[in-house]
């Protein structure tokens, strides 16, 4: 009884905090910081990217709690919120730059056209060769748009949005993780380059980590990252039509 005791307690205490709202709200938060501090910790190792890590600790606790998305959600949709500051907030490092982006138009234009064409094809093109069904590479075209503009395409296309959704994090925090290895190792150094390459292919977490490497990258993956959501949402369509 002496250990019943307690336990009865701790569940009686959970199910008190699992009512808050303010529960899981400080849980996204706790293991982001815990993430960004084991990120910081080891020399921003791109391996251990903190959106990641924030991912893996958040699902582990509501596995381990039995919390489903639905409640976790209620608590934690004040960070949802924020995203729309958040994304308007890279009009900033945008702004501080508009003269580079300004004379680099062509290119950028150029960059943004073919980097849309390759993630749309490449994309369909792996789906194929795997043996996918239609509303499965009609998912999978969109990853690399950020995720609101991608599950909107996904659900007018035939695809299935839910699925859409957990492809464009993966997309992103694999862009965000690789992304600047792989331009290391093709000598690409031009921020700007960077930049749109890392926010064209791995949209809103690919450009928190080219803000990681400078004012420039950031501002022009930024705008590589509103530029192919746009343009994704004018091409494919188009490309499914024919290619179906």
């Amino acid at each position: 009884m002496g250990k019943g005791a307690p336990m009865g307690e701790l569940r009686d205490i959970w199910v008190y905090l699992s009512a808050s709202p303010l529960l899981h709200l400080t849980l996204t938060l706790v293991a982001f910081q815990l993430g960004d501090s084991l990120y910081r910790r080891f020399a921003m190792n791109p391996l251990l990217n903190p959106v990641m890590l924030a991912v893996v600790m958040v699902v582990a606790v509501l596995l381990l709690t039995g919390t489903s998305y639905q409640d976790y959600f209620e608590g934690a949709q004040f960070v949802h919120f924020l995203l729309g500051p958040a994304t308007v907030a890279l009009a900033v490092p945008l702004y501080r730059q508009f003269d580079k982006v300004r004379r680099s138009g062509p290119a950028i234009l150029a960059s943004l056209l073919v980097g849309s064409l390759t993630a749309i094809l490449s994309a369909v093109a792996v789906g194929v060769a795997l043996g996918g069904a239609r509303e499965t590479l009609v998912s999978l075209a969109p990853k690399s748009v950020t995720a609101p503009v991608a599950m909107g395409i996904s659900e007018q296309l035939g695809g299935l949005p839910s699925l859409t959704a957990v492809l464009v994090i993966l997309t992103g925090i694999l862009g965000a993780m690789i992304g600047p290895f792989i331009l290391n190792l093709l000598r690409v150094r031009g921020g700007a380059a960077r930049g749109l390459a890392i926010g064209t292919a791995s949209h809103g977490i690919g450009t928190a980590r080219a803000l990681q490497e400078s004012e420039l990258a950031g501002a022009f993956s930024g705008l590589a990252m509103g530029l192919n959501a746009l343009a994704t949402a004018i091409l494919l369509p188009l490309l499914w039509v024919l290619i179906f």
